[in-house]
């Protein structure tokens, strides 16, 4: 059986600088293949581990963001990590992270929504659909997600794992992740004005089209935070390590520059 908070590294051991890196939802470590290989990031140690729940790693311990932001946290500790980077799902847990004390570095949060009405409303309705009618719909959506990847404007090969991995998805493991993330995107929180408070270096990276996206009171608040870095990539992009690795890389080497004694 495969286990729950899979690793993957990269860099060297003793590297003096490390970075945590958390997938999307539906995807495995190696979606961060093509951001751990680009050069802006070259001897840093950089460790990437699959979600439980997700892209077949078995739901153990507690899956709210919030029971994932406190084993992500030991996680970072335990590599010694000084930057934190998430994905869509993976940038919710980031956030928790950094708000809940979890983790006192810099994040940099990709794709993440802030509230529900940023998450696509086709997904809200199959989660919704899949907690009153069984797992099916969410099965469905997951037969549908690999043909989608087809499109995704990344090489060819780390498409075929990206496409792999989706296809490890089990409808009824990640609804147990997926309805504790949209309970926690519905708290009734300003999450962009506690980030801005927060004092610590975020940066909060989108496409103009395709990864979820802020409101307009949310990138005004975010903008006018001298702690936040809103960052926006040109035209349409659906999974941002996969496909806009270099832009990732960027955000994350500037996050390292903000770690104390660099």
């Amino acid at each position: 059986m495969r286990e729950a908070w899979e690793l993957l590294t990269a860099g060297p051991d003793d590297a003096e600088r490390a970075v945590l890196l958390l997938p999307g939802g539906a995807n495995a470590a190696r979606s961060f293949d093509l951001v751990m290989a680009e050069p802006a990031l070259a001897g840093v140690r950089l460790v990437a581990t699959t979600l439980p729940g997700m892209a077949g790693a078995p739901p153990v311990g507690d899956v709210s963001v919030p029971g994932l932001a406190r084993r992500a946290g030991e996680l970072a500790e335990l590599h010694r990590c000084d930057v934190v980077a998430g994905f869509s799902h993976g940038a919710t847990v980031a956030l928790e992270m950094l708000l809940g004390g979890h983790f006192r570095g810099p994040v940099v949060l990709l794709g993440i929504s802030l509230t529900t009405a940023e998450e696509a409303g086709f997904f809200r309705g199959v989660v919704g659909a899949s907690q009153r009618l069984g797992s099916w719909p969410m099965a469905v959506l997951f037969k549908l997600m690999p043909l989608m990847a087809k499109s995704a404007k990344t090489p060819a090969p780390h498409k075929r794992e990206l496409i792999e991995d989706l296809k490890q998805n089990r409808a009824a493991a990640a609804m147990q992740l997926l309805g504790p993330y949209l309970d926690y995107l519905a708290a009734d929180r300003d999450y962009a004005a506690e980030l801005a408070a927060s004092g610590r270096p975020v940066w909060v990276v989108h496409a103009e089209k395709g990864d979820g996206g802020l409101s307009d009171a949310q990138r005004d608040t975010l903008e006018a935070a001298a702690n936040v870095t809103v960052v926006t990539i040109p035209g349409a992009v659906f999974f941002l390590p996969d496909e806009a690795p270099a832009q990732v890389a960027a955000a994350v080497a500037d996050a390292l520059l903000r770690v104390p004694g660099s």
